[in-house]
């Protein structure tokens, strides 16, 4: 569990350096794990958060870190805040300056205030990450934690565990060999007698040979059986066929070599042992270097011998290897193409070997991977660790705390990293992440500590979350975009020409009228569609750019705000009612239908609004042209506008939306968002 290995692992009494990976630690046992074989007796020398269980179980008490998303919504408000209280504090103090009324002037600044807020953005958000929840479930994909939606978009490194995440975390059977390393159905006969006949503890190896090739054993019947131990490192089983007795011993290939004195080679003949025990050890480091577990398999004919003791595991001719393995998963390499392609870069974080990483690496098409092993990351320093860990594709020997140590310096390099994992090993790392994965049969540790958790081990799921994420993340930005942009502009407008008027242009309760009309249209958002290149690669907060948006088309919208109250004051002569109503007319129906233009990179008329936020935003056009002829109208303060008004703010709303749309086209040429 702590170290997340295929196999079970033998251990035994030694004197190990210090510094040896957990994984390599043959003379330790572990809390939280368990004893399949054997007996012992152990010295404790930790307990309870001591152990390295108690570690892991101490870092998931700590608070996890902020994420990207929520650094950048406290960013955001910080600077909402700023831009509102110096506007507003400068507004009231020019109206009380210029012998406004104390009151009339402190409730106008307060309504600009509260339209400058964008109110609804905890709700966009709330919304719009339930809706990415609701999608992604229908894909068994459960969000435990609705912001890590968001993460998942930004994600631009995805951390995994090896066994049982990339690989299936199954033991099968690679192929059985001869010393010659060609497979050899012999080989196989002898290890599948081994497996099927064995009595001793359950184990993944055995029921690998079982499920591997079935074969028919009719004609053998089983006589006695050596268990397997953990000092001879064999099991022997003796089988009767026909008219003799054969033994077969299955075990290290080390130990299975020290009982034999011949081996039978390629074409079927016996030779001396001596004689190619250079080619036996030059096939095992070859199995070895690709990731393989290689088992030796040796015979011997008994002829009328039908019990058996250890010494009978003497003189025995060497059949060839087994070779193991677990194998990667169905459709990763489609997944980690997809990934990529997605701008997302994967990094491989394992407890297993070096040789055996490497291996995996390899068959996912990972093959010019950098490796960092868990004992030099015991020599890095934390600046050492920030400068190298972006570079490095696979850590290979690493231990738990070691995992979430990688994490964190991910992130303080500047990533947005998930973690995908499912055992005990992983839960600090998973806690440590933006974005913890984890699956259903995962242990419950690592589903708790998980924001996300896949319901099928189908890694493609990921590709499409991801999208989801992004597309989630590509609406929020919209809302901002529209109500930074909207909102700055028309109190800016209203700011300025409050100076210059012997009136207020409206009156606080049209503020927040015109506020709450122009976020109607933006609740829809959530179930508005996405441009595929605003999910092609990851977005984050970006405040510099968020900053350069709503200067750029503030300042456009209040252009053509001067030039609706120049044209109502200087060629129109407005009365004070007629300038309240035409004013407020034109900001919400331009904040409204500037919506469709920001929406999207492409030009309004070739990419498609969701239908909920079309039908609403034309409402809202609608009831803003209609509400001053109403009998609303006296309440609110607004008053019937002659026919040539209407007119001419529908054409100075035509221009601004032109003008928009070609500020727009400029704007994202100089500015990657």
């Amino acid at each position: 569990m702590l170290t997340g290995e295929t196999f079970p692992v033998e251990k035994a009494p030694a004197l190990l350096p210090a510094e040896t990976p957990l994984g390599q630690r043959s003379n330790a046992l572990w809390m939280g794990t368990h004893v399949v074989s054997g007996t012992a007796t152990a010295l404790v020398v930790d307990t309870g958060k001591t152990t390295e269980f108690g570690k892991v179980s101490e870092r998931l008490k700590l608070r996890p870190n902020e994420t990207d998303f929520e650094q950048g919504i406290r960013q955001f408000g910080y600077f909402l805040g700023e831009v509102t209280l110096v506007l507003v504090v400068a507004i009231f103090a020019i109206n009380v300056y210029l012998a406004r009324p104390v009151l009339e002037a402190f409730l106008f600044s307060l309504a600009l205030a509260v339209g400058l807020t964008p109110q609804l953005l905890p709700a966009i958000i709330s919304v719009n990450l339930a809706h990415g929840a609701k999608r992604m479930a229908k894909k068994r994909v459960i969000v435990k934690r609705l912001a890590s939606i968001e993460n998942f978009g930004s994600m631009n490194v995805l951390c995994a565990d090896k066994t049982g995440t990339l690989t299936e975390g199954i033991v099968h059977v690679q192929s059985a060999c001869n010393v010659e390393g060609a497979a050899s159905d012999t080989v196989l006969l002898h290890a599948y007698l081994n497996a099927f006949y064995e009595t001793g503890f359950t184990n993944p190896i055995d029921e690998a040979i079982r499920s591997h090739h079935p074969l028919d054993l009719s004609g053998y019947r089983k006589e006695d059986e050596i268990p397997y131990d953990f000092f001879r490192k064999r099991l022997s089983i003796l089988v009767a066929h026909e008219d003799s007795h054969l033994m077969v011993t299955k075990g290290a290939l080390q130990n299975v070599l020290a009982v034999c004195t011949s081996a039978q080679a390629g074409n079927g003949s016996v030779v001396d042992i001596a004689v190619v025990r250079g080619k036996i050890q030059d096939r095992f480091e070859e199995f070895s270097k690709k990731g393989f577990r290689t088992l030796g398999i040796a015979h011997k004919e008994m002829g009328a011998v039908d019990r058996i003791s250890k010494d009978h595991e003497a003189g025995m001719t060497f059949s060839g290897f087994l070779v193991l393995f677990d194998p990667p998963k169905p459709k990763i390499m489609e997944t980690i193409t997809g990934l990529k392609n997605l701008g997302v870069a994967l990094k491989i974080i394992t407890g297993d070997s070096r040789l055996v990483a490497a291996s995996l690496s390899q068959k996912m098409g990972l093959s010019d991977a950098q490796f960092l092993t868990g004992p030099e990351l015991y020599q890095l320093s934390d600046a050492a660790l920030l400068n190298r860990v972006a570079k490095v594709d696979v850590f290979a020997e690493v231990e738990p705390n070691q995992k979430e140590r990688i994490i964190l310096a991910l992130r303080k390099a500047g990533n947005v990293v998930g973690y995908m994992g499912d055992g005990i090993n992983d839960a600090s790392a998973l806690h440590a992440a933006d974005v913890g994965i984890s699956v259903d049969t995962a242990v419950d540790v690592a589903k708790d500590a998980a924001d996300i958790v896949l319901l099928e081990k189908d890694l493609g799921v990921l590709v499409e979350g991801v999208r989801e994420g992004r597309a989630t993340f590509a609406n929020t930005l919209k809302y901002v975009f529209m109500a930074t942009s909207a909102n700055f502009g028309n109190m800016f407008s209203m700011a300025g020409v409050s100076l210059i008027l012997p009136f207020l242009p409206l009156l606080p309760k049209q503020v927040l009228l015109t506020n709450l009309m122009t976020d109607f249209p933006e609740m829809t958002i959530a179930t508005d569609s996405v441009d595929n290149e605003m999910i092609d690669y990851p977005r984050r907060w970006d405040m510099k750019a968020i900053r350069k948006f709503m200067v750029t088309f503030g300042l456009l919208s209040s252009i053509f705000d001067y030039m609706t109250f120049g044209l109502l004051l200087l060629v129109f002569h407005a009365t004070q009612v007629q300038f309240r109503t035409a004013w407020f007319v034109e900001s919400v129906v331009s904040a409204s239908l500037i919506v469709l233009v920001i929406r999207s990179r492409r030009p309004f008329f070739s990419s498609r609004p969701g239908r909920s936020l079309l039908l609403a935003t034309l409402s809202v056009v609608a009831i803003a042209v209609v509400v001053p002829f109403t009998p609303l109208a006296a309440f609110l303060g607004f008053g019937p506008m002659p026919l040539v008004f209407l007119l001419c703010i529908g054409l100075i709303v035509s221009l601004y939306v032109v003008a928009a749309e070609l500020v727009k086209r400029v704007f994202y040429k100089r500015v990657r968002l």
